[in-house]
């Protein structure tokens, strides 16, 4: 798999941004590590999602992309697709649910694609893709659970080991786990001592709970602030890959999650959104997490005026 990721790098060359890695004095001296960002927030399209999107469409032939493509997204990989649609000139819909973001949700309209809403109490955004994609043709380009967006995600992580070969730890959000699983993929090739930990909200725990199980479990519609993490369940691919090459999980609470995102924001200058937020949320939260060179994802920095609002008068 970590050809994979190998080609999904060349194929992303001159398309994607490399982004940049950062650091905090302060944070290093508050909690005596030495911690650095990738910073996806600079991604193209506002996150890491562009990776997976760019690897998969780019790959499509003549056929399918005058057909278009769909998926179903809560805001990052929606924007993603419907960029990279044009970027391609691939038509592109997708189903977004009624309370995603607004600013995901006008960003993803601004790049031309077609939107449409569903009620996530009501109804299922994958059934209903899946009648669009059989109506009309499409091709389905799923926000997490296919090979190419894995190896897409997974240049991230690369990336970041090629700058920096030696980090102790490694620490990476989780909704779906596509970019988890191709981060870990990445990194045990890379360096095979570094520890892979994935992190998510408390109250949306579905893959952590699958981690320590060893069986799929699923989470409806989680109530957290990280509006990227609420699928409800990790995919038929990633969740074999995370058992695989992710050594552990753990999970952070809602204010955990904002203290991290007005730490970034405060102290860093850095807008981030919560789901971006949760590496930095599990280092300022949680005890007993390995000292030493710690790298940590930042996935991604779309976050609407209200919701941050919400998070810096909090």
């Amino acid at each position: 798999m970590f050809d994979a990721v190998k080609s999904a790098k060349a194929r992303l060359k001159g398309y994607a941004h490399i982004t940049p890695i950062l650091t905090s004095t302060t944070l290093n001296r508050r909690l005596r590590a030495d911690i650095h960002f990738k910073c996806e927030n600079f991604q193209k399209a506002g996150a890491f999602k562009f990776r997976g999107a760019f690897n998969a469409m780019s790959q499509l032939s003549k056929e399918q992309r005058s057909r278009g493509v769909v998926t179903y997204s809560s805001g990052n990989h929606a924007q993603a697709v419907a960029m990279v649609g044009r970027m391609l000139n691939i038509p592109t819909t997708i189903v977004m649910p009624d309370n995603a973001p607004a600013t995901k949700r006008a960003a993803t309209e601004a790049y031309g694609a077609t939107v449409v809403a569903y009620s996530p109490e009501k109804d299922s955004r994958k059934d209903i893709a899946e009648s669009l994609q059989s109506q009309h043709g499409y091709t389905m380009i799923p926000p997490f659970d296919h090979p190419d967006i894995i190896a897409g995600q997974g240049t991230a992580a690369m990336e970041m080991f090629e700058t920096l070969p030696h980090l102790d730890m490694l620490l990476v959000p989780c909704g779906g786990g596509g970019l988890l699983s191709g981060s870990a993929i990445a990194a045990k090739t890379m360096n095979p001592s570094c520890r892979v930990i994935g992190i998510e909200p408390e109250v949306a725990d579905d893959a952590t709970r699958s981690f320590y199980s060893r069986q799929l479990q699923s989470v409806k519609n989680p109530p957290t602030i990280a509006d990227g993490t609420r699928t409800s369940c990790l995919g038929d691919l990633t969740f074999p890959l995370i058992l695989e090459h992710v050594d552990d999980m753990k999970t952070v609470s809602e204010g955990a999650i904002m203290d991290a995102v007005k730490f970034l924001f405060f102290r860093m200058k850095l807008v981030v959104e919560p789901s971006g937020a949760l590496g930095l949320a599990a280092l300022l939260s949680l005890s007993g997490l390995p000292k030493g060179r710690i790298g940590v994802l930042l996935s991604g920095g779309n976050i609407d005026a209200a919701t941050m609002k919400t998070i810096l008068d909090a």
